[in-house]
């Protein structure tokens, strides 16, 4: 089973996201990013656990990377079984 077209989009978005907040806080910090990027970030995050935890070839080590904030989507997409797409 290949991985599903949204959980390489979904791992991006969740870091991109996330180092937004971040660079956010340590920076200006201004109420209209936080309230914009904060739930994207936890959407993308709450698609990138939901799946990998779904994909049927995920390992346990995937799964338990997967609910890394941040990073874990991007490391837990590279512990999943390349499809024709992604070879």
């Amino acid at each position: 089973m290949s991985v599903p077209r949204a959980l390489p989009l979904a791992a991006t978005v969740e870091l991109v996201s996330l180092l937004v907040l971040l660079v956010n806080l340590v920076t200006v910090h201004w109420r209209p990013v936080t309230s914009l990027t904060g739930p994207v970030h936890g959407c993308a995050y709450l698609f990138v656990v939901v799946l990998t935890l779904t994909h049927r070839d995920a390992t346990l080590r995937a799964r338990l990377l997967a609910l890394i904030p941040g990073i874990g989507g991007l490391l837990a997409l590279r512990l999943l079984p390349a499809g024709p797409d992604r070879a």
